[in-house]
């Protein structure tokens, strides 16, 4: 039912034994919920597009779909439940408002769509959460609250304040109303691909991917239906390897959309019952799904929208030859932080390299090692000299330069043109 490394299980293990038994009482919602909670929302929520992608097709070693959630206007799915739990609301509640914690796209459903219905939004985020996201938060309507260093103590409080003033709290994920209008996803997809084997979808807490399992096996019971979660904090393999919700500790990933320490009470459920495999991804792994989605299919992804290709662009699943839907289910990664991404893409792809070249300390001979450069048609992006240090002979002088190639093979051919006109040349990793 789970994948991961012997060494982390061997820890979750530790973690599950020291949390005690956990006595499940909670609501599973239907097939019944999703139907409804679709026809709920449909004249507002689009319905996103699940597009072929013939590149991944071939990267993957099965035929790609991507199911895009990060076109909604929020830029995520989250819309969806937020939507489904407001509108199940009666008059009386909506009149004195909701409140809901959320370091990002969560809160960003609830504020867009708390607005549009004229219903107050109290959105509690923690001191740390990135100024992009708290001013698209405010922006979409929502008041937002910062407090606390961490997003545990944003939670506690909003909950706090919410019982206070009266105020309905919105679960970003462990609430039957906010699973039901997540599973709405899963209803689309079968209404695009119907010929579907194989759904792969990101876990956090397990709103997402409870909803579309429901939507999904009580339809065609066939379908596999695939979690991914970050090795960093793998919640709901430990839930389903105690049976229960284990919290983990705190640890930064750069999906931080799924970054849930502790599966939900009524998610846990469904993911036992509907879910086939939960496998885990590297860091690094999803920084390259980023990369190749927005580099080959011209699509934005934030670490946990791009969780799921990770895993199938570096086989973690079973699923070759079968026709595979991958949800990139959000699209608010900021600018910098890409920036950041690509660049780290293009060093990993020998793209962008800095290399170390001695020279004779003469003129003339910079102007030489540039032509070189020039001829093999290699882009200087910085360039110094260095006489006095990484053991530089007297006479000659270090060229430390970062430049453009295209790829590692052109690095390839470039080493060894150098070589061949006696230049002593390293790269620097």
């Amino acid at each position: 039912m789970w994948t991961c490394s012997k060494e982390a299980e061997l820890e979750l293990a530790d973690t599950i034994s020291q949390q005690g038994n956990w006595d499940n009482r909670a609501q599973m919602v239907t097939l019944n919920d999703i139907e409804a909670a679709d026809r709920r929302i449909r004249p507002t929520i689009h319905i996103t597009p699940c597009e072929y992608s013939e590149t991944f097709t071939a990267m993957a070693g099965s035929p790609t779909f991507f199911k895009l959630e990060n076109l909604h206007m929020t830029g995520s799915f989250k819309e969806r439940g937020a939507l489904n739990k407001l509108l199940t609301m009666t008059p009386e509640d909506r009149a004195r408002g909701v409140i809901c914690a959320s370091a990002g796209n969560h809160a960003q459903g609830v504020a867009y769509h708390a607005t549009r219905l004229g219903v107050r939004a109290m959105i509690y985020m923690p001191e740390s959460a990135p100024i992009t996201k708290v001013n698209a938060t405010e922006r979409f309507g929502g008041e937002v609250v910062l407090y606390g260093k961490s997003f545990d103590e944003a939670l506690a409080e909003a909950k706090r304040r919410g019982e206070a003033d009266g105020l309905t709290f919105v679960h970003a994920f462990d609430d039957p109303a906010v699973i039901a209008g997540q599973g709405t996803v899963g209803l689309e997809i079968l209404g695009q691909n119907p010929f579907v084997e194989a759904i792969v979808v990101p876990v956090g807490g397990g709103g997402l991917i409870g909803g579309i399992g429901c939507a999904i096996k009580e339809t065609n019971p066939k379908i596999k239906v695939i979690g991914v979660q970050t090795s960093r904090i793998p919640s709901m393999i430990a839930a389903l390897a105690g049976h229960a919700p284990v919290e983990l500790p705190a640890a930064s990933t750069i999906a931080d959309g799924i970054a849930v320490r502790r599966a939900g009470a009524h998610t846990l459920p469904m993911v036992e019952k509907y879910v086939d495999d939960v496998v885990t991804v590297e860091e690094e792994e999803i920084a390259s799904a980023i990369l190749y989605l927005l580099e080959r299919e011209k699509t934005v992804a934030e670490g946990a929208g791009a969780a799921a290709v990770a895993a199938l662009l570096h086989q973690k699943t079973s699923l070759k030859g079968k026709k595979t839907v991958a949800l990139v289910c959000g699209g608010n990664i900021d600018p910098l932080f890409l920036s950041h991404i690509i660049e780290r893409g293009m060093v990993k792809d020998g793209r962008l390299v800095k290399i170390r070249v001695m020279v004779p300390d003469r003129p003339g001979a910079l102007h030489a090692l540039t032509g070189v450069l020039a001829d093999m048609r290699v882009n200087v992006v910085t360039i110094e000299h260095d006489r006095a240090y990484h053991g530089v002979a007297l006479g000659n002088t270090a060229v430390e330069a970062t430049i453009e190639t295209r790829g590692s093979e052109h690095l390839d051919e470039l080493f060894m043109a150098l070589s061949k006109l006696s230049y002593e040349v390293e790269r620097i990793r």
